[in-house]
């Protein structure tokens, strides 16, 4: 189904895609692409009928960042543009944080360039698979707007003498480039970019939804912890795990070699 023109929604089994849908502009985030991203995101977040999340873009590239000719027109408001900068960028901040809280793995499907909030973008998710021509960039030092916000995801994702390059030099580098740092996780050829995506994303489909979710919360909470901390709450979580239902069914299936039956997540 359509979300708006905009943004592209579609269903295979339990998989979701959203294709972001301003080819012209090279799918660059508009405060209105912001707000239908947030939307989608948070409604397919309790459709327990969704398991995982691709995100993905149609045109010659995967995503530019925000939109500048929106923000440059918006100088022209009596108070210069800050009520409509300080509103995109916390839009833009609750879109990348819904998808990291996400109960559901979100996948990123890069092609052409994903540069400033749409490296950020790809920071973002979950896991992320380009194709061999993709380009990467947080480019906004050339145009004297230093990239900060996606700063956030990419200093969590990538190492600090790697982000600090991208960002310090605004310079575009390889997919090879951008999968030795940790920015992404595969590298495929354009022709199988969709295949290769939705296979990986049926896989994990597969997997008891009620772990799924508990492990992605349990991933980003104990990385910001110390080593102690994370051992004690990441215990804490494995043995709630183990009292849920899938675990009982997934180790029981495991020993009598069957198939598991998961369940549904709660509250869903």
């Amino acid at each position: 189904m359509d979300t708006t023109e905009m943004l592209l929604e579609t269903h295979v089994g339990s998989v979701a895609k959203l294709t972001m849908n301003r080819p012209g502009a090279r799918n660059s985030l508009s405060l209105e692409m912001l707000e239908c991203m947030f939307r989608a995101i948070q409604d397919l977040s309790v459709n327990s009928n969704i398991h995982v999340i691709i995100l993905a873009a149609n045109g010659p590239g995967f995503c530019a960042g925000h939109d500048l000719k929106e923000l440059k027109m918006m100088r022209t408001q009596p108070d210069k543009g800050r009520t409509f900068y300080e509103e995109t960028m916390d839009k833009c901040a609750r879109l990348m944080q819904a998808i990291v809280t996400c109960p559901k793995p979100v996948i990123a499907q890069v092609h052409g360039i994903a540069t400033a909030a749409g490296c950020q973008l790809v920071a973002s998710c979950d896991l992320a698979i380009a194709t061999d021509t993709a380009r990467f960039a947080t480019p906004g030092v050339n145009i004297g707007l230093f990239c900060s916000t996606p700063m956030v995801a990419l200093s969590r994702n990538v190492g600090r003498k790697s982000s600090m390059k991208m960002l310090l030099t605004g310079d575009l580098i390889s997919a090879d480039e951008a999968r030795a740092i940790g920015l992404i996780n595969d590298i495929v050829p354009e022709n199988r970019l969709a295949v290769e995506t939705e296979a990986l994303a049926q896989q994990i489909a597969g997997k008891a939804p009620t772990t799924l979710k508990i492990g992605k919360e349990a991933f980003y909470k104990q990385i910001e912890m110390t080593l102690s901390e994370a051992y004690h709450y990441t215990s804490e979580v494995m043995v709630t795990n183990m009292l849920e239902s899938d675990a009982e069914e997934g180790i029981a299936a495991f020993i009598e070699k069957r198939t598991p039956n998961w369940q549904p997540l709660k509250g869903e």
